[in-house]
């Protein structure tokens, strides 16, 4: 009899998004939904969420918490880069190929200035050399700095290369941002606190990902230099993004960050992801593409394999990436037999 697929069984390893929220953002959810609350993030919920984030960053920041992860990037990279400046990006970012023009529609029409890098990370050495124009009335005015962790090819930038960024990007009078999409994956790869992976290391404002490892909708715009904050109030109102219903992010945020759950859920993605990468190495005509730093797993293979796995119910996509490799991704809630069950139909 052959095996009906159901949807979940074609987007396993697809993404990170596929999944759904896990039991503590469930249980949350349901408790802030009994009773009434104060809208647009006035609640308590909504409010503890800045004490709570300060003490996990062991500094007073300021924290506003979003929808999305495209709401989260364009609407901090607007705080920090004029109608007519410059933001300075890797070309595979996230903000240059995937945010629908969301950064320069919130911008007001802002420039992204597209840096190679080296396997999916920009370098201080290119940015420094990239940065020009400045106080000239013809050009758009270099502003801003944006690094994703993980970064494009799912590696994480580790401690020194995102503090060489910063003090390039400071050097020249611009803010940096992190889009911190699967930060807690990219936490636990490099084993240190969230202090030292951002303003520690120079970071100025963070987009806080929380959706790709246990929450249904929730990330969170998180300053550390309150006088970037501007305008942002009124920013979040005209876009759209002032919820009325905030505490119901607000309740995800809360319970992801407590109890080091967005630890432990993390902790585990990277073990799966691992444990998909070093199964695959094991095949001789399959290559690693990238190192599988947490997890994400870039790898080559065969157009062959991939016809059979897509019509054995996978999603492989080979043409989002640079040199035919395909990424797969495990999540916080990847059954470790399903890896073994992937491994050994390629193995078959």
């Amino acid at each position: 009899m052959a095996t009906i697929k159901t949807k979940r069984d074609r987007v396993k390893f697809a993404s990170d998004n596929v999944t759904g929220a896990c039991p503590e953002v469930l249980d949350a959810i349901l408790k802030a939904n009994d009773g009434d609350r104060t809208p647009y993030g006035n609640d308590d919920l909504s409010k503890s969420l800045q004490d709570k984030f300060s003490e996990i960053f062991e500094k007073e920041v300021i924290v506003f918490p979003t929808s999305s992860g495209t709401a989260a990037n364009a609407l901090a990279l607007s705080t920090m880069t004029p109608s007519f400046g410059n933001i300075y990006c890797h070309r595979l970012s996230h903000i240059n190929v995937d945010e629908c023009g969301a950064p320069e529609f919130y911008t007001g029409g802002a420039k992204l200035v597209n840096l190679n890098g080296i396997d999916g990370k920009i370098t201080a050495e290119e940015l420094n050399n990239s940065i020009s124009g400045k106080g000239i009335v013809h050009h758009t005015q270099p502003s801003s700095v944006s690094i994703t962790q993980l970064c494009e090819t799912g590696e994480a930038y580790n401690l020194d290369e995102i503090k060489n960024i910063s003090e390039v990007t400071h050097k020249h009078k611009l803010n940096i941002h992190m889009d911190g999409a699967r930060f807690a994956n990219a936490l636990v790869s490099l084993n240190c606190s969230p202090a030292e992976m951002t303003w520690k290391s120079g970071i100025d404002v963070l987009s806080f990902g929380a959706t790709k490892n246990g929450c249904l909708a929730a990330e969170a715009i998180i300053f550390f230099k309150p006088e970037l904050v501007g305008n942002l109030p009124f920013l979040m109102k005209r876009a759209g993004h002032l919820l009325s219903k905030m505490s119901f992010v607000s309740a995800q945020l809360d319970a992801y960050i407590s109890n080091d759950v967005w630890i432990k859920n993390a902790k585990h993605a990277n073990a799966m992801g691992k444990k998909l990468s070093q199964g695959l190495e094991q095949h001789k005509n399959i290559k690693i593409a990238y190192p599988t730093d947490a997890n994400e797993v870039f790898v080559k293979m065969p157009k062959d394999i991939i016809d059979q796995l897509n019509s054995e119910g996978y999603t492989i996509n080979d043409d989002e990436w640079d040199g035919n490799a395909v990424r797969l991704v495990t999540a916080w809630n990847t059954d470790p037999t399903e890896v073994d069950t992937f491994l050994n139909y390629i193995k078959s």
